[in-house]
């Protein structure tokens, strides 16, 4: 097996909570009171073009939720939209020390919406831990199609056995082994430190 020189790390379910799922949008249609079925089918809708980057926030709030009027401003419902996002308990700990260890490559590599991930970005500090942020509102295309693994590929200059691909879900991981990348199946902070040291890191 390839020494590892790159992490690539999702981030709603690893790093952070899952800013905007379908968990978080329920959520926000009880507390908005707004109609679950015909707000979910307009996000499945636009969900794409959300996340990759073609659609800004104002213009998908304004198609899935103020295309009529509301008793609530658009600010109010962005405010509660970001304040969905909690860090993961410990794993922004592990990512602290493979950082300062100066060892490796760290990158996310994350489905997200722009205002969303810039807004993660920077208030959770992420550039402290990060070099390139590799999420599909900036790549224009989303995981688990296996552009999003090569762009990453392409962008780092790095072989795929001496990257390793961290994410919760089985699907993006199976499509990244499929490419040759190392994978760990992200379960909680202390299983993820332990993987990572099984592998070899040192940090």
């Amino acid at each position: 097996m390839a020494e590892i020189t790159a992490l690539f790390w999702d981030v709603g379910g690893v790093l952070l909570t899952n800013g905007w799922d379908r968990h978080g949008r329920e959520r926000a249609a009880e507390k908005f009171r707004l109609d679950w079925e015909d707000f979910e089918d307009r996000h499945e809708l636009i969900a794409g073009r959300f996340e990759t980057g073609k659609l800004t926030l104002d213009r998908y709030l304004d198609r899935t939720v103020f295309y009529r009027p509301r008793n609530f401003a658009k600010e109010v419902f962005k405010v509660y939209m970001f304040d969905l996002s909690k860090p993961i308990a410990g794993t922004l700990g592990v990512v602290d020390r493979i950082a300062h260890s100066g060892r490796y490559l760290l990158s996310t590599l994350n489905n997200e919406s722009r205002e969303l991930n810039l807004h993660r970005i920077e208030h959770f500090e992420l550039r402290k831990y990060f070099t390139l942020f590799l999420s599909s509102c900036f790549l224009g295309v989303k995981k688990p199609e296996d552009e999003m693994f090569r762009l990453a590929l392409d962008l780092t200059q790095r072989d795929p056995e001496e990257c390793l691909f961290i994410d919760d879900r089985e699907l993006n991981l199976e499509c990244a082994a499929r490419l040759r990348l190392q994978t760990l199946h992200f379960k909680d902070a202390a299983q993820i430190e332990k993987d990572l040291r099984s592998l070899g890191l040192n940090f």
